[in-house]
């Protein structure tokens, strides 16, 4: 079927076109459909969990479910769809991010300089062989989370400054008590007795059992931290990476060059958010790590806000050096890396 005013081709039982947005002429289920979309903004289900064929809430396309997708997106519209608790509804928010790596001649140029940069990966991209080079779009679930990181750590300046006090005093203390004279033997018997009692000590306060002053720290931080949508895709998952998402807009999938595949999903909001919760602590700790020495406790808190749907266009390369594999993961809108293994 084409539509009457612009000639797009549309699904047979569409109801509006999906570029210009004319009414198909199929009244009986325009009004069925209209139905379900006014049902579906009011916030109420499009059909029950164990349904197997639904209609798009925004062009009226079939949607096919298959086993275990949680997410469907309409390869005619873009709109999508998820299965919740109350069986499949429409995503109120969905964005988006441009491809800017268009082309593969254009992720193999960035992949060459990332597999090429460095002493020890000359020439690596030119002894490698392409097993695998594809673009796709892949949703992400964008969780906001708000996290509170309580530590508790040594002050490491004021252990440097009794340190270096506890130092000068064991040089003064053995000077008095004959360190001088230690190879003549007399007068000295009691200086390493006292500067080993002393440096045992220093050890003990500072420089070994961390049992110094401790100071509280608070590190707050807010994210909108991204899950990938597939069970399979770990290795799309980022992990201290953001993307771009000041240049996010609202999705259309006509953005998309045609004959990218949409990727669904098979991870439930909820899911994500969980995940999105774990995934946070694991980064507050190691942002803490890396910027405190001598942590005695820590413990985090996050809340979760809301999600959106975010498609990313995302090149996966794959290569064989020597028997050796090696995965990058591209980010089609910055060009840059999300995850490399074998490098």
């Amino acid at each position: 079927m084409y539509c009457a005013r612009c000639g797009t081709q549309l699904p047979d039982d569409a109801v509006f076109c999906v570029k210009c947005g004319t009414q198909t002429g199929q009244s009986s289920q325009s009004m069925s459909t209209l139905t379900t979309v006014e049902s579906t903004n009011a916030g109420q289900v499009l059909g029950s969990a164990n349904a197997t064929s639904l209609k798009c809430p925004t062009c009226g396309a079939s949607i096919a479910s298959k086993f275990g997708e949680m997410i469907i997106t309409c390869e005619y519209c873009g709109a999508s769809i998820t299965l919740g608790s109350l069986g499949w509804s429409n995503i109120k928010k969905q964005t988006m991010l441009a491809l800017k790596v268009r082309t593969a001649d254009d992720s193999t140029q960035l992949v060459r300089s990332m597999m090429d940069r460095g002493l020890l990966h000359r020439h690596l991209q030119e002894s490698s062989t392409l097993e695998e080079m594809n673009l796709s779009i892949v949703p992400y679930w964008l969780v906001g989370v708000s996290a509170r990181t309580s530590i508790t750590a040594t002050d490491m300046v004021m252990e440097g400054a009794q340190v270096a006090t506890t130092a000068a005093l064991l040089g003064v203390m053995a000077g008095g008590l004959g360190g001088g004279n230690r190879r003549s033997g007399f007068g000295g018997g009691g200086a390493p007795l006292l500067e080993g009692a002393l440096l045992g000590s220093m050890m003990n306060r500072g420089m070994g059992g961390g049992s110094g002053p401790r100071k509280a720290i608070q590190m707050n931080q807010n994210y909108n931290y991204p899950v990938v949508a597939l069970k399979g895709l770990t290795e799309y998952q980022p992990h201290d990476y953001q993307f771009a998402l000041e240049e996010r807009s609202v999705f259309d999938i006509s953005k998309y060059p045609k004959g990218i595949k949409i990727l669904n999903g098979d991870i439930s909001e909820d899911a994500a958010k969980n995940q999105a919760k774990t995934l946070v602590d694991e980064l507050q700790s190691q942002k803490a790590h890396a910027q405190y020495h001598m942590i005695q406790q820590i413990s985090s808190e996050e809340d979760l806000s809301d999600t959106e749907l975010l498609h990313v266009p995302i090149w996966f390369a794959r290569y064989d050096h020597k028997g050796n594999e090696i995965v990058l993961i591209l980010d089609g809108n910055s060009g840059n890396v999300i995850n490399s293994t074998g490098l």
